[in-house]
């Protein structure tokens, strides 16, 4: 069984262009379509833990697998609420600028 990295749900999110620049206009896109493809990997993460649980109350799995599984999905809804958060500051941060 291969273990693949939760680090992989963050390609997309952090921005390559250099301080001072602009991004390109495609940025807000990028950024959206990385969000939305953690928010999938996160409920696919979710949706193999149960899958992997009831395998194994029925029977037919591992108990290892089931509890890898479902850390994985618990760090990976960690990582998700952390950036979810995180966003919600730089929102909130943006909107007691004075215009």
């Amino acid at each position: 069984m291969a273990i693949n990295a939760i680090g992989g749900m963050l390609t997309g999110l952090a921005g390559t262009t250099p301080a001072g620049e602009r991004p390109a206009a495609g940025a807000g896109a990028r950024f959206a379509q990385a969000l939305s493809r953690m928010v999938e990997e996160t409920e696919t993460a979710a949706s193999d833990s149960n899958a992997k649980v009831s395998a194994m109350l029925d029977g037919t799995g591992d108990v290892h697998e089931a509890m890898i599984a479902m850390q994985r999905a618990d760090m990976s809804l960690q990582l998700t609420v952390q950036v979810r958060n995180r966003l919600m500051n730089a929102y909130q941060e943006i909107m007691r600028m004075p215009v």
